[in-house]
């Protein structure tokens, strides 16, 4: 018996882990599918794509989807300690002010800026907009490559406004990105939250358990039932049960479990607990679309894994290693008219193609542009009721119009900067691109070049309706004692990149949880411990 049972130690998990157990008298347990994070290229920035399809990845994949040339996308997740953020590319992007001032009271921009600035320890310092001294290493990049220097000083060129920090409410502008990392290595979730407290002895970290259920005595949620390897094991809560599984296995748990539409889980055989209208869906993602060069100049990240460059990782922190492939980047507006960026840019000094799966085979770079604020909605759902079995999930990509506009012209963009300047001139040609700049050109590529920029939220969306998932406090409708605290709550992706905001929701979830926060009131940072 537990106070606490945490499912998934992914970022939010390894958040929850580490403050509701600073509570000396509170007793927590935090299970994990996957295993420890001692691989060493999960360490290892540059080396992110060799975990795809390996043990610490669920590897899953969409459903032919439609919109997309009938393709199954690739959707790597973090089947590690420390989950996603230990698989990831490190950008800190915390989004736009208005993302998240439309999820409503409670968490609007300026109640969820403590949260940030809680967790930050950022190398620029303190500052208005900043925090240090949190777990959370946030760090300028340390390869700042030349290639990524040169499609910022292109995109300047072309009149692009220049951008030092994404992160103050303004993101407009193109730059360098921040990453999490610290003396050049990954700073995962589970390396800033989970790692510095192990060894408290009211904090339980088991790896390798597969949560196959959510245990209920009527509609309270009393533990978990999993399996490590062929060995059945139950976890039981005396406060609550919260689930931290992430967009595809979070829902996947609580309809294995009985939350969701009576008559989908009747024709699996699964005894209802609560209905729950929402479940699974409003699914959505950052659709990310691009074009690669190939240069001969010797200058990117190709062949960058050596011996030389591994000693000076492991001695230094510096060098290629440190990379985080997606080096550059910014935010665009496609037309005047909008309130807010539609467009995200990432440079690549390296030849990253086929959703990561193939090593590039020569010099070169690559450029995406990612839909920020797609309309598509796909959703998850059962498609067997062994809990072994993988969700099914469609996203539905492209099939709003608008995302479709927004995607030609950020692949348009993208490589018009691409093809100017100092990039034109290393470039001995593009070796994946649309075949001309018309729309019609532009579109057919986006369907079938078209990959997940790792970003899902949406399935087990909050809000004050009594058909979604959750209420404000991320309590499940319909039980008790359950609570969901991941990307799957969040009711729209925010612009940009995803872990921050679920490692400042995760922080202020633990305060709701240890009833630190009044539900819905605004937070001024002198009530926040810093």
């Amino acid at each position: 018996m537990y106070d606490y049972v945490i499912v998934g130690a992914g970022s939010a998990g390894c958040v929850l882990a580490n403050r509701l157990s600073e509570d000396p008298d509170v007793s927590v347990l935090l299970i994990e599918a996957g295993g420890p994070d001692t691989n060493e290229l999960v360490h290892l920035p540059a080396a992110f794509s060799a975990l795809y399809r390996s043990a610490q990845d669920w590897d899953h994949s969409t459903i032919y989807e439609p919109y997309a040339n009938d393709r199954r996308v690739y959707l790597p997740r973090g089947r590690v300690l420390g989950g996603s953020s230990s698989i990831n590319a490190m950008v800190y992007i915390r989004g736009n002010p208005i993302d998240y001032d439309g999820w409503g009271p409670g968490w609007t921009w300026d109640e969820m800026l403590p949260y940030f600035k809680r967790a930050e320890d950022n190398e620029r310092g303190e500052s208005e907009f900043h925090g240090a001294g949190g777990p959370l290493s946030v760090s300028e990049g340390r390869s700042r490559n030349p290639l990524a220097q040169a499609f910022i000083d292109c995109a300047l060129d072309r009149g692009l406004p220049a951008n030092e920090d994404f992160n103050d409410g303004s993101q407009d502008g193109i730059g360098w990105y921040q990453v999490t990392e610290r003396n050049g290595a990954r700073c995962s979730a589970a390396v800033a939250y989970l790692h510095p407290v192990m060894s408290r002895p009211n904090l339980t970290v088991e790896t390798h358990v597969h949560a196959l259920s959510i245990l209920f005595e009527g509609e309270r949620a009393v533990g978990v039932v999993g399996a490590r390897l062929s060995e059945m094991v139950v976890n039981r809560a005396e406060r609550e049960v919260i689930v931290c599984c992430g967009t595809y296995n979070t829902p996947q748990l609580l309809m294995l479990s009985g939350i969701g539409r009576p008559d989908e889980l009747a024709e699996l055989q699964i005894e209802p607990v609560a209905e729950s209208p929402e479940m699974g869906l409003n699914l959505h993602d950052h659709p990310n679309m691009g074009a690669v060069w190939g240069i001969d100049e010797e200058i990117s990240l190709f062949g960058a894994l050596n011996e030389e460059n591994l000693a000076l990782f492991e001695g230094e922190g510096r060098g290629p290693l440190t990379s985080n492939i997606a080096e550059a980047g910014g935010f665009i507006r496609s037309r005047d008219d909008l309130e807010a960026p539609d467009i995200q840019f990432h440079f690549a000094p390296a030849r990253f193609q086929s959703e990561g799966l193939v090593p590039g085979d020569g010099h070169g770079f690559a450029v995406g542009a990612c839909v920020l604020a797609p309309k598509s909605r796909g959703f998850v759902a059962l498609g067997s009721p062994d809990p072994t079995a993988k969700p099914l999930i469609l996203h539905n990509y492209l099939q709003h119009p608008d995302d479709v506009a927004s995607a030609v012209a950020g692949v348009r963009e993208c490589i018009e900067i691409c093809q100017s300047g100092k990039l034109r001139e290393l470039s001995t040609g593009m070796l994946i691109g649309p075949d001309s700049l018309s729309e019609e050109d532009i579109e057919a590529h986006c369907r079938q070049r078209l990959q997940t920029l790792y970003h899902p939220v949406g399935t087990c969306r909050m809000g004050d309706a009594p058909t979604s998932v959750v209420d404000r406090e991320l309590k499940v409708r319909g039980a008790d004692g359950l609570r969901l605290v991941d990307a799957s709550v969040m009711p729209t992706v925010p612009r940009g990149n995803t872990n921050a905001p679920v490692i400042a929701l995760a922080e202020r979830a633990a305060d709701l949880i240890r009833g630190e926060v009044p539900v819905g009131a605004q937070t001024e940072l002198s009530q926040i411990e810093t």
